[in-house]
């Protein structure tokens, strides 16, 4: 894969997963706040939900950059993992940290500490920005 073509990618994986981050944060504004725990959780479920897909997006721009894809079958997290782990471990650390606040803590577990959710948009934001095209 040339040079150009990578650039392409990244420029609309990188683009997509921006476009979610920015929704999810748009959402996480309706939760509401008070002192450091959001208000209502549907709104946090939802903010995660969307955060944590802007990091699987940007980790198949990434993977789709590096040449792995997956050809059968529903990609799932150990996919993601494994693939990364023989990319990038530091990059590892940071997808199962952002799997365990947005996906779990946030999305599933419904945690309305709005410093592991904020921690996990940060760690988001840090994989996103592994994309990031050339300017």
């Amino acid at each position: 894969m040339g040079s150009v073509e990578q650039e392409k990618i990244r420029r609309k994986y990188y683009e997509e997963a921006i476009r979610y981050m920015d929704n999810a944060k748009e959402t996480l504004k309706k939760a509401g706040k008070v002192d450091r725990f959001y208000i209502d959780e549907k709104y946090v479920k939802t903010a995660c939900g969307t955060a944590y897909n802007a990091v699987l997006k940007a980790l198949d721009g990434y993977l789709l950059i590096k040449g792995i894809e997956k050809t059968k079958g529903r990609k799932d997290i150990d996919f993601y993992k494994d693939a990364i782990a023989k990319t990038d471990k530091k990059l590892l650390n940071y997808v199962n940290e952002a799997y365990n606040s947005l996906h779990l803590f946030g999305y599933y577990d419904g945690s309305k500490d709005s410093r592991i959710i904020l921690e996990g948009f940060d760690l988001a934001y840090v994989i996103i920005e592994k994309l990031k095209p050339a300017a």
